[in-house]
């Protein structure tokens, strides 16, 4: 019988040290199972000029993940954008995401948008060809960025253009911020230093 309560209590604690190590709290209290959980590395995407985008070679570096559009009125965010690349170049990398999601306020094709970009905001960090951010045809990205299930402490959806997801060095993300939120906000630069 000895021998049967000393299993039970070894079983047990093992059990807790595996689900505690393995749980995560979200800001609004929800435990989520953090063995499920995948980090940003998983994906690649085509950038707008054509070239894969490989998210394993960012590794040790932030990524500020931003759906754009150019005929958004959060457009001039782009220039901010570029010059906090610039500041932190040593640790972020920015990725635009071109979206027509809201409004058709992204109406250029692939080439159109990189011109745009660098002609009129200086841009010079990576954009992706358009994708969808929200709706039936959301890209997987977009699905993990949205998802707690998948990302362990986000569920909220892109709201409009310019939402931005920050991703920790080691591919997990960090926060979510809306449009309203500028790139040199203190929010987002206080977790770039």
């Amino acid at each position: 019988m000895n021998k049967f309560i000393i299993i039970l209590l070894v079983s047990l604690t093992v059990y807790t040290i595996y689900a505690y190590t393995n749980t995560s709290t979200t800001k609004s209290g929800e435990s989520v199972d953090m063995s499920n959980i995948n980090n940003i590395y998983q994906f690649k995407l085509n950038s707008a000029d054509g070239k894969l985008i490989d998210f394993n070679d960012f590794r040790g570096k932030k990524i500020l993940i931003v759906n754009t559009a150019t005929e958004c009125g959060f457009t001039y965010q782009l220039e901010s954008l570029q010059k906090l690349q610039d500041k932190f170049v040593e640790n972020l990398v920015v990725i635009g995401t071109p979206s027509n999601d809201f409004m058709n306020q992204e109406p250029r094709n692939n080439l159109e948008i990189i011109n745009f970009c660098s002609d009129k905001y200086g841009v010079e960090f990576l954009l992706t060809e358009k994708i969808h951010v929200s709706g039936k045809k959301i890209h997987e990205i977009y699905k993990y960025l949205t998802n707690i299930k998948y990302n362990g402490i986000n569920n909220k959806k892109v709201s409009w253009n310019f939402n931005k997801f920050l991703i920790d060095e080691n591919g997990y993300l960090l926060d979510h911020f809306g449009s309203m939120t500028k790139p040199f906000s203190e929010k987002i630069t206080s977790l770039l230093r």
